[in-house]
């Protein structure tokens, strides 16, 4: 086990600025397709599959390294909370896809990573612990592709990698999105890219408590997760300890535990509660968005520099905000 370092550096490209608007505004072209046939929505994750209210409890006594932002002080805040599938279409609960968990912690108190008061604190959370490509270039360029049909995917794949390397590719990609899921009271997710906690830099992981799959759960991830309320999640940080171990730009990198261990810095509960039509409209029509952060806590590396650029044009979009 290594101790946490602050030693950490993002890697900035001169050409980022143009190519990230580039990929924002082909996720754009992609939203405004979609929404045009299915009504308004976001580029990805665009399925919701529940709206819940929440409350995250700071935990006291937290090391020094991680007691910074929101976790500087222990106390109780209101939190939201949206799952969803990652798809760019709805789909049926039982397809292979990534799921999303998406956390808004409100009453948060300090300067925001975009400048101004910070209103809440947002954490976008999947069920994989790394992405399946190392930089944001890889994955635009992807979910581009195949969001103009599987012929445009092939022709991309090929043209990217070579018949074989194609081939290799689809495999990956298929490990990821066929990777079986059990529901959202019983698997981690994950920030899979880091954000800044002070100094320090770190990865986001939202553990459930043990329990058991339920058969059939696939059918219906939002009952499943409903017939367990009341459930208390245990959110952690797994902090950077040097860039051969943890690397702050390689987003295909799962950081190991056994070199960089989590600590526990806060409990997410979602209660029993009835469905609320209102509540839902206002979490589908919020934003949820790593850089809606402390500036404590603002996110890092390439992937999350590009999500800044994409996040706000798909926002503008559909109008929230």
């Amino acid at each position: 086990m290594k101790p946490p370092s602050t030693s950490w550096r993002e890697d900035v490209a001169p050409d980022e600025a143009e190519r990230f608007q580039r990929y924002a505004d082909g996720l754009v072209a992609l939203q405004q397709r979609r929404s045009a046939k299915a009504g308004a929505g976001r580029a990805l994750h665009r399925h919701a599959l529940a709206a819940l209210r929440g409350e995250l409890e700071v935990l006291a006594e937290l090391p020094e390294a991680v007691r910074h932002g929101l976790f500087a002080t222990a106390g109780k805040h209101d939190a939201w909370v949206r799952l969803s599938n990652g798809s760019m279409d709805h789909q049926p609960d039982r397809k292979p896809d990534v799921r999303g968990f998406a956390l808004k912690v409100l009453g948060v108190e300090g300067e925001s990573a975009l400048g101004g008061p910070a209103k809440a604190q947002d954490f976008t959370l999947i069920n994989h612990p790394a992405f399946s490509v190392a930089k944001a270039a890889d994955f635009a360029e992807l979910v581009l592709a195949l969001g103009a049909g599987p012929w445009s995917l092939l022709k991309y794949l090929v043209g990217k990698h070579g018949v074989f390397g194609a081939i290799r590719e689809a495999k990956k990609a298929g490990a990821v999105f066929g990777r079986p899921f059990t529901g959202f009271a019983t698997e981690p997710f994950y920030s899979a890219v880091p954000i800044a906690c002070g100094p320090y830099a770190a990865r986001v992981r939202l553990r459930p408590p043990a329990g058991t799959p339920t058969p059939g759960a696939r059918r219906d991830w939002a009952a499943d997760l409903r017939a367990r309320l009341p459930v208390v999640y245990t959110l952690e940080l797994q902090l950077f300890v040097d860039e051969a171990t943890t690397p702050i730009e390689d987003a295909s990198v799962d950081w190991p535990e056994g070199e960089a261990p989590f600590v526990a810095v806060a409990r997410l509960t979602v209660p029993s509660q009835a469905s609320d039509a209102a509540f839902a409209d206002a979490v589908e029509k919020a934003v949820f968005d790593p850089w809606n952060a402390l500036l404590a806590h603002r996110p890092l590396g390439d992937v999350m520099r590009a999500r800044k650029v994409a996040y706000f044009a798909s926002q503008q979009a559909r109008g929230a905000g």
